[in-house]
C-alpha cells in the first residue's frame, strides 16, 4: 500500500512530502501525492474551478505545486516511485478515502488554501478519528539518531500504536524508548485545576505498577522484533510536559487513538492534543483499528 502526503504547496506540506518519501523509501512503498480543491474555495485563484478547462490560472498554480511536490520527493527518495492525485473535494474528506488504501498518511502541521483553515489540531484529529491507518503529522526538528518514543497509557495503549512504533523503529534502525508518565503525590505532578492536588500516594507501589504497565504494552513485541532496543522509562512527573521534554532527543514520537471522534477519541485525550502542537519531533497518531 502506498504512502500518502497531503499537498497544498505550504513549507509545511513540502516538509511533509519529504518525509513521506523517506517513509516511502524504507518500507519499500510507492508515495502518493494527493492534492484536494474543497468547493467552494476563497483561496482560489483566478481562472476558474480546477474542474473548468478554462481555469489556467488554476493549472499553472496545480502544475507549479505539484512539480516542486515531486522534485523534492525524489531528491529525498530517488527510487521511489512518485504518483500525483489531483481531486476535487473537500481535503480533509479525500485524505480519508484515501488513508483506505494507504500504509500511511503524512500531513503538515501548517498549510494554505483548504488545507490552510485546518492548521494542526483539527487535521490530525480528523484523520485520527476517521482514517484507515497511521497519520504522521510533521513537527518540530527529529534527532537522526534518536528513538522512537511510545507513549504508554497505563496498558491501555493500542496494539496498533505499539506495533506500529515498534515496526517504525526497525525500519529506521533505531532504538524504542517507550515512557510511561506516573503521577505522586507532589502538586507539580499535575497537569490542570481539576486534579486532585494534595493526595498521598505510596510512590514505591505506583513505579513498580508503571513497570507493570510497561511490560504489558510491549508483551511480546520485543521477541518480534529482535533488531529493536528497547528501553523502559517509567517517569514520575506531568505527563504533557515529560512527554514533550523527552520527544527533543526523539526522531518520531508515537501516540495511541482510541477512535471515537475528534480528539475526544484519542487516547491520551488532551496529551495527544499538547503533544500534536507543541512536541518537537513528528507525531504519528495511530488509532485503534487503523491498521
Amino acid at each position: 500500500m502506498p504512502v500518502v502526503a497531503g499537498v497544498d504547496g505550504s513549507r509545511s506540506s513540502l516538509e511533509a512530502v519529504e518525509l513521506a518519501g523517506h517513509e516511502a523509501e524504507i518500507r519499500g512503498a510507492e508515495l502518493r501525492l494527493v492534492h484536494a480543491f474543497g468547493s467552494p474555495s476563497p483561496h482560489l485563484p483566478p481562472g476558474g474551478p480546477p474542474w473548468n478547462p478554462a481555469g489556467a490560472g488554476v493549472r499553472e498554480m496545480l502544475d507549479g505545486t505539484l512539480t516542486e511536490a515531486e522534485r523534492l520527493a525524489r531528491e529525498a527518495a530517488p527510487h521511489v516511485n512518485v504518483t500525483r492525485d489531483v481531486t476535487v473535494g473537500e481535503p480533509l474528506t479525500v485524505l480519508e478515502i484515501a488513508s483506505r488504501t494507504a500504509s500511511l498518511v503524512v500531513v503538515g502541521s501548517r498549510g494554505l488554501g483548504a488545507f490552510g483553515s485546518l492548521l494542526l489540531g483539527s487535521t490530525s484529529a480528523h484523520l485520527a478519528a476517521h482514517g484507515r491507518c497511521p497519520v504522521l503529522v510533521v513537527r518540530g526538528r527529529p534527532s537522526p539518531d534518536g528513538p522512537v518514543l511510545l507513549a504508554v497509557d497505563d496498558a491501555r495503549t493500542s496494539d496498533e500504536a505499539v506495533r506500529f512504533a515498534f515496526a517504525e523503529a526497525s525500519l529506521r534502525g533505531a532504538g524504542l524508548t517507550a515512557v510511561h508518565v506516573y503521577r505522586t503525590g507532589s502538586p507539580d505532578a499535575y497537569d490542570g485545576p481539576a486534579d486532585p492536588p494534595f493526595v498521598t500516594y505510596d510512590e514505591t507501589h505506583l513505579r513498580k505498577h508503571a513497570e507493570h504497565v510497561l511490560d504489558v504494552a510491549l508483551a511480546g513485541l520485543e521477541e518480534r522484533y529482535p533488531d529493536v532496543e528497547v528501553v523502559r522509562r517509567p517517569v514520575a512527573g506531568r505527563v504533557r510536559h515529560t512527554l514533550i521534554e523527552a520527544s527533543a532527543d526523539a526522531q518520531l514520537l508515537v501516540v495511541g487513538a482510541r477512535g471515537r471522534g475528534g480528539f475526544t477519541g484519542l487516547l491520551l485525550g488532551s496529551v495527544s492534543q499538547a503533544a500534536l502542537h507543541h512536541a518537537q519531533c513528528p507525531v504519528a497518531v495511530v488509532r485503534h483499528g487503523s491498521e
